[in-house]
């Protein structure tokens, strides 16, 4: 069979059996025999077993439990609500002060935990109520907040990076360099699309300043510096080339654990045992995916799919830039519908090479697929972050919520054309900390 129409037969399984409710890793593994023991014979499934362990067999997996353990430690605190408050009390002078606190409070908690999710439950159980009480529109009070919860993904260190680095074999200090100035252009264009809408509304007065006094401000401080300088220390420790990656997230897990039990009293063996029970449910879960995405990968490759779709699109006349389009409106339909662990594990393999070829930098290109994915978690029908949103205020109606949030997608479109035209905000960090690479 020609391997084109047999990749189309293979997209076309892998969408029917994720679609019917079989859990993401599984429903890879079942394609994968499926198609190895037709196709290939029943002693192709003998390698399952050594490519399934084989990938797990890899050093720098060790930093995503490390590095969710960080964000599981935050989460179970009242780290987000203190990070809220502190924000808001240094920052309520600035006219729109409060929306301001409530994505800058996103952006950072979101690179303390690396959790979308997270990110929008912590933040919007403060933020969402109080900018309701101040008179914001429920538009922009849900739809800023489910949209800084996305920026879990890109600002260092994203767990998402690393599987992306572990995918493509490309270096994870690159890619958390690389998402720093993107993530904080993305919160820049949040907050001017919020500032816009709010004065919009016509009420002049939500974008009035007001007051703290400093005794209010610095006394807020403690509870939140420690954890920021976890951040910093992590990433210090990385780019100074005193430890790697791997060994950065265990001593941040470490000392982050030990912030919890100290400051936030989270010594109960109970609360704990959550922390850790959480952190390791979401770790395997992870790592099971990326093992069974490796005997996906291996099931593309043996049977010529990878290699054929590569050459079939290198053989069609068509602009680069194009080809990027294409190659973004498959990217945001995958990431409307799995999650992006998932999408990732299964794009970035076969997508790397055209992108190379095209003469694309996989760097950036990990930025744009990273954005993507970020509009996929505020996207329907699946949109996670639009449900948790829902969840914390159910009063604001569903509809509202993906109305609110609409306008951010088009920051990050906006953000995505930018990368386009000036591809240095991704490539200049990383090539001026670590030299030049691709």
């Amino acid at each position: 069979m020609d391997p084109l129409i047999l990749g189309a037969l293979v997209a076309a399984a892998t969408i029917f059996v994720l679609f019917s409710g079989v859990s993401v890793a599984l429903g890879l593994l079942i394609v994968s025999a499926g198609f190895l023991m037709v196709f290939d014979g029943m002693r192709s499934l003998e390698l399952m077993p050594e490519i399934l362990f084989g990938k797990l067999d890899n050093f720098a997996l060790l930093s995503i439990p490390m590095f969710i353990i960080m964000g599981s430690s935050i989460a179970s605190t009242r780290a987000g609500a203190d990070l809220y408050e502190a924000l808001e009390r240094w920052l309520t002078r600035i006219p729109g002060g409060l929306v301001i606190s409530n994505l800058g409070a996103c952006a950072l908690f979101a690179a303390m935990s690396g959790s979308s999710p997270a990110t929008c439950a912590a933040i919007g159980k403060m933020g969402i109520p109080e900018m309701r009480k101040r008179g914001y529109p429920d538009g922009v009070a849900a739809g800023s907040i489910a949209a800084g919860g996305t920026l879990g993904i890109l600002i260092p260190p994203s767990v998402t990076m690393i599987v992306y680095g572990i995918a493509t074999e490309t270096s994870i200090g690159r890619l958390f360099l690389a998402g720093v100035i993107p993530g904080f252009m993305l919160v820049s264009l949040f907050m001017a699309w919020s500032l816009y809408s709010t004065w919009k509304s016509g009420n002049s007065a939500l974008l009035n300043a007001s007051s703290y006094s400093w005794k209010e401000r610095f006394e807020i401080l403690p509870r939140v510096l420690p954890f920021l300088a976890i951040i910093l220390g992590v990433l210090y420790a990385m780019y100074g080339g005193i430890a790697t990656p791997s060994e950065t997230a265990a001593v941040g897990a470490l000392l982050t654990l030990l912030v919890a039990v100290v400051i936030y009293k989270l010594w109960h063996p109970r609360d704990l045992w959550l922390v850790l029970r959480d952190s390791t449910k979401e770790s395997v879960m992870i790592l099971f995916i990326i093992a069974a995405a490796g005997v996906f990968s291996y099931m593309l490759s043996s049977l010529y799919i990878t290699q054929s779709i590569a050459e079939w699109i290198g053989t069609l006349d068509v602009n680069r830039w194009v080809l990027m389009l294409a190659v973004n409106i498959f990217l945001l339909i995958a990431g409307f519908f799995l999650p992006p662990v998932a999408v990732i594990l299964m794009a970035a393999p076969i997508l790397l090479p055209i992108i190379v070829t095209a003469g694309f930098d996989p760097i950036w290109f990990a930025v744009v697929l990273t954005i993507n994915m970020e509009i996929g978690l505020i996207s329907p029908p699946v949109g996670l972050n639009l449900y948790v949103i829902n969840g914390i205020a159910p009063d604001i109606s569903l509809k509202t919520i993906l109305t609110g949030s609409l306008p951010y997608v088009g920051c990050m479109v906006l953000a995505i054309i930018l990368l386009s035209l000036f591809p240095g905000l991704a490539t200049w960090l990383p090539d001026y900390v670590m030299g030049p690479g691709f």
